[in-house]
């Protein structure tokens, strides 16, 4: 299973950018997918997820800017990131709950940059 992910780059803060991860190969079914973020000096950590039910929760830092949602049929998932900060300057890393048909296995985006200037 591969997840590639992509839609990042420079954007001015108040801008808004879309990110996309899709995964392909052996996938039964995805559980709870989500994105994460890893800004310098700093640990990864979540920005928003979202089960297969549909429920969804977000860091408080991004509530009410970002939107996290996602396309069973081509399981793919997206984060679209509007009014964005300076602070949100970072590395971006989707994630996703697989089941290949023996049990839960996490698999992880490669990363795509988000800048932010102010």
């Amino acid at each position: 299973v591969q997840l590639q992910a992509s839609g990042g780059g420079l954007v001015q803060a108040g801008g808004s950018l879309r990110l996309s991860c899709a995964a392909s190969g052996n996938i039964v079914s995805i559980t709870t997918v989500g994105w994460y973020r890893q800004a310098p000096g700093k640990q990864r950590e979540l920005v928003a997820r979202i089960t297969s039910g549909g429920v969804t929760n977000y860091a408080d830092s991004v509530k009410g800017r970002f939107t996290i949602s996602r396309d069973t049929a081509k399981n793919t998932v997206y984060l679209q990131m509007n009014s964005l900060k300076p602070e949100d300057t970072a590395v971006y890393y989707c994630h996703m709950l697989v089941n290949r048909g023996l049990g839960l296995i996490d698999y992880w985006g490669q990363g795509t940059q988000v800048t932010v200037s102010s």
